[in-house]
């Protein structure tokens, strides 16, 4: 399985990194399960259609996971990905020049926030 991690280098550039979590096998082959992340909260959101946000670092490390709709995020390095139903970012951006989130279409879309240890 892959998600996508937008992190900050040492000189506070923002990058993408595809990064693969390992399954294992946790009940007959049946169900593969990932090792646990330890997880402090969870918020459900909805984005405006509107949303245009510029350059900002995230409040903290979270995982977004996009339930429906789609966003565009750019890094400082200039690379740009859009993202849509299904796809997990992990946002460990803390510091640095951060990135720009953008709605696609004018639509809206809903999310739900997991806060990161």
């Amino acid at each position: 399985m892959k998600v996508t991690r937008v992190y900050t280098d040492k000189s506070g550039e923002t990058h993408f990194e595809d990064v693969d979590i390992q399954l294992e096998d946790f009940h007959d082959d049946i169900i593969k399960m990932s090792k646990p992340v330890k997880a402090t909260d969870m918020a459900f959101s909805t984005f405006s259609g509107a949303l245009a946000e510029s350059w900002h670092t995230a409040p903290r490390k979270q995982a977004i996971i996009i339930l429906d709709g789609k966003v565009d995020l750019e890094v400082s390095d200039g690379t740009k990905r859009r993202f849509c139903s299904g796809h997990v970012i992990v946002l460990e951006d803390t510091t640095g020049k951060g990135h720009t989130t953008h709605s696609v279409d004018g639509k809206s879309r809903e999310e739900v926030w997991v806060g990161l240890e």
